[in-house]
């Protein structure tokens, strides 16, 4: 295979979930599976089209308790195509399934730079002889409301007919996580449909209790042959074009569906049903849809892509090729977050948390519109956030852990345990920390882009208001002499009270503490840079009382950060827990990621250990340089020498069951500049986290968003010590051998495509031919101001 192509060899009713996650098409408003066009939803198959922001709430009674949730929706299926042969004695066969038939051959494969997912397959037909199929398909990404599937069929021994079949199918529900099964899941009403002239039909139907409007129109075209009957089918839920088409050896006969979509979420537009129909209809033919989706695709990469040689570098670009379906520049027109498993799958109910962390840092220096974008759909919530903060007696805001369309607390409040079948309480939500991750992604964003205005106004509303709350909820103890934040829970996500506690909550969670340090210091550095007219505007707007900033200066310098046995510990008495007999449970179970439920399933909680199931203190050295996170620690009043961050990677690292994708790549980014011969494994892990499915059947219900594009940021941020602060480019390179050679673009500033490599040694940075001021880079020995039009050429010491 190339470096830009995925193939997969054969049929494998095991493997079809991941696959089809792995091989979904998007364009950043619509995303399709890749499951063959024949299939519904079963247990073998999950077609499932989600456009973003499209979410639906339903009721459901789990466990005697009556329970909501808001999902994002599984669409009609567009995609249905079915078709059965038909031999010169005029009998009908039975419809074509690869589930019932023996194939000769099968193969899918995934074209990254062109977009396009191509499956190739030959059967043998036991009444009329062998067929070959060839079926392309796009999700068009100059036309975000269009979809193409092109089928071609060749009959290689014999002559008769062939029977096609393409439909809109309304009959769908959400079926892609299996252990949602006991929810509600039908969220698709008033379905309707019909034909539109001789080739197209068309379906509309609206969300159960949203109450958005659907409409997908699809226009069927056949060439090679004519047909000889063609009719359309509008039925209860489904439409459908049937055809029927002579076809004889050597002769392929070509069917060409496209389909438009559009939702009442649409801009500009009044009838999406008349919309679909519209757009359908002035459509171009398959050739120059094509043609401009590759071309938009090929703009797409000369902004965003990342040279990396071997494997690495080709599950790199797979990575960046998922990232761009979900967050595309038609990302910038619409109000949506960044969705945790991508368009790719309905686990996570489609919700927005904190992957924007790994996300946006990418994002900012190559598609920075797209960041703004998903700022504002923040900031359009910070009034429903300000509310979730008044109502348990806090000021400022309090960001929801999990997000969907209206900004109010979506994350559950049962989850299920598959191994022991049982639904407990769920207190995720306890998450606060997500506030400071939107404060650190706005002030990433504007010191990446300049983009002052934004961060002058509706920066600045959303980082006073999350660092308001910080300062309201932490609490003075006069015992310590320290402000404390309790009743939370940190990023490890295993641990969510004290043993034995009536209470969920943990105190003083070391992550949680130090990031609401950083929030409310920036909050106040922000302020002392302001124009004195426009500080005293924000002040009035958001209604800064004369007290607050003094208390804001204090609790950024005297929040506690607890240590035990010369380590950083994750949370107040984090080292009186037991200690787990890690290698009893390594031998007892083949994968010990979620050890949070097989512990529950014996009874045990992992409340009781010190056991984790990602990196939570050492999210800091992801966020922050060695640097920055020694004067974040000096501020608060504590020291942070080399030896005690050292001593702290290891102790967690021993204690660290990596249940979530994130944390291989937070381990690995942390590692590479500490235990550089350990951080390869987790770097690796982090690569494969998706493609070998390594949390065992999660990434059929859908990518993870967060992990793929923070293996992209590793290369960007993570081993050249890219900061963009102080209106300079700040470089710090690591050397890590199995990633020893790299080159990416950048837009920084006004400067579009600033080349970066590394290769031998050597850095080069070049600066494309502009009216731009020059880009001034600091290294750690030395600083350098090149001009647009200029290549600067650093030999890095050796270590």
């Amino acid at each position: 295979m190339s470096e830009w192509t995925w193939e997969y060899e054969g049929y494998d009713p095991a493997a079809e979930r991941l696959r089809e996650s792995l091989c979904t098409l998007g364009n950043g408003y619509f995303a399709t599976r890749g499951a063959v066009p024949e299939s519904r939803a079963g247990l073998v198959h999950c077609p499932g089209t989600y456009a973003a922001g499209c979410y639906n709430r339903l009721e459901s009674t789990v466990a005697g308790r009556q329970v909501e949730n808001e999902d994002l929706v599984n669409l009609p299926n567009w995609l249905l195509l079915r078709f059965r042969l038909r031999p010169a004695d005029g009998s009908a066969g039975r419809w074509f399934s690869p589930d019932t038939r023996v194939l000769l051959d099968h193969r899918h494969r995934l074209d990254l730079r062109r977009a396009t997912l191509t499956r190739t397959f030959r059967y043998r037909d036991d009444e009329a002889g062998v067929l070959s199929v060839e079926q392309i398909r796009l999700v068009h990404m100059a036309d975000p409301h269009l979809a193409v599937l092109r089928t071609v069929f060749t009959a290689e021994d014999w002559s008769g007919e062939i029977e096609v079949e393409c439909s809109i199918d309304g009959d769908v529900i959400n079926s892609n996580v299996h252990r949602y099964r006991s929810l509600n899941r039908s969220h698709l009403a008033h379905v309707r449909t019909g034909a539109a002239g001789t080739d197209t039909v068309w379906l509309r139907c609206r969300t159960s209790t949203s109450d958005m409007s659907i409409a997908m129109a699809a226009r069927t075209i056949v060439t090679g042959q004519p047909p000889v009957s063609s009719e359309l089918h509008p039925a209860r839920h489904r439409a459908a074009h049937r055809l029927v088409i002579p076809i004889v050896p050597g002769r392929p006969v070509v069917v060409d569906k496209t389909v438009a979509l559009h939702t009442s979420r649409d801009a500009a537009i009044s009838n999406p049903l008349g919309a679909a129909v519209e757009r359908v209809s002035a459509a171009a033919d398959f050739s120059a849809l094509l043609g401009s989706h590759v071309a938009a695709w090929a703009q797409l990469w000369r902004r965003a892509d990342i040279q990396v040689p071997g494997e690495a570098g080709r599950v790199l670009r797979l990575h960046l090729f998922h990232v761009l379906q979900t967050l595309s520049p038609h990302t910038a027109d619409l109000d949506v977050g960044v969705p945790a498993r991508g368009l790719h799958g309905e686990a996570y109910r489609g919700h927005v948390f904190w992957d924007e962390l790994f996300v946006l840092p990418y994002l900012n220096l190559h598609l920075p519109e797209v960041s703004r974008a998903l700022l504002n759909y923040r900031h359009r919530r910070l009034p429903q956030a300000c509310r979730a903060a008044g109502e348990v007696g806090r000021a400022g805001a309090m960001y929801p852990w999990q997000s969907g369309s209206d900004g109010r607390e979506e994350t559950q409040q049962l989850h299920l345990n598959p191994r022991s079948g049982r639904w407990l309480p769920d207190h995720s939500r306890l998450q606060h920390h997500v506030g400071s991750a939107i404060a650190y992604n706005v002030w990433q964003y504007c010191e990446a882009t300049g983009d002052t205005e934004f961060l002058h106004t509706k920066g600045a509303e959303m980082l006073l208001q999350i660092a308001r709350f910080w300062a309201d909820t932490a609490v003075f103890d006069p015992e310590s002499g320290r402000y404390r934040i309790r009743g939370v829970v940190g990023p490890d996500e295993y641990h969510d009270r004290y043993p034995g506690a009536a209470r969920p909550g943990l105190d003083d969670n070391t992550y949680t503490n130090v990031t609401a340090a950083w929030v409310l210091s920036r909050a106040l550095e922000l302020l002392q840079r302001l124009p004195a007219w426009r500080r005293q505007e924000l002040i009035e707007r958001v209604k800064l009382g004369g007290d607050e900033l003094p208390k804001w200066e204090e609790v950024s310098r005297r929040l506690r950060v607890p240590y035990h046995q010369g380590v950083i510990s994750q949370f107040d008495g984090y080292g009186d827990l037991a200690e787990l007999d890690w290698d009893a449970y390594r031998a007892r179970y083949d994968s010990i990621r979620r050890l949070d439920r097989i512990l529950e399933a014996e009874g045990d909680t992992v409340n009781r250990y010190q056991a984790s199931k990602q990196a939570d203190v050492l999210m800091l050295g992801y966020l922050f340089s060695p640097a920055e996170l020694q004067h974040l620690f000096r501020r608060l009043g504590y020291g942070l020498d080399d030896e005690v961050w050292r001593r702290t990677v290891d102790y967690y690292l021993r204690r660290t069951s990596h249940g979530s994708t994130l944390s291989g790549l937070v381990h690995g980014w942390v590692l590479a500049r500490v235990r550089r011969a350990e951080a390869w494994k987790y770097c690796q892990e982090a690569l494969e986290a998706d493609i070998a499915d390594l949390q065992g059947g999660t990434t059929g219900e859908g990518i993870h968003l967060g992990a793929m594009a923070g293996t992209l940021d590793l290369v960007q941020r993570g081993l050249t010590g890219l900061e963009t602060r102080e209106d300079a480019l700040w470089l710090d390179p690591v050397p890590l051998p199995a990633l020893s050679e790299y080159g990416f673009s950048l837009r920084y500033r006004g400067h579009w495509g600033v080349g970066v490599r590394l290769r031998s040694g050597q850095l080069q940075i070049g600066v494309p031919d502009s009216e731009e001021s020059p880009i001034r880079v600091v290294l750690a020995d030395r600083a350098v101001t090149i001009a647009p039009g200029e290549t600067c050429t650093l030999v890095l010491p050796t270590s």
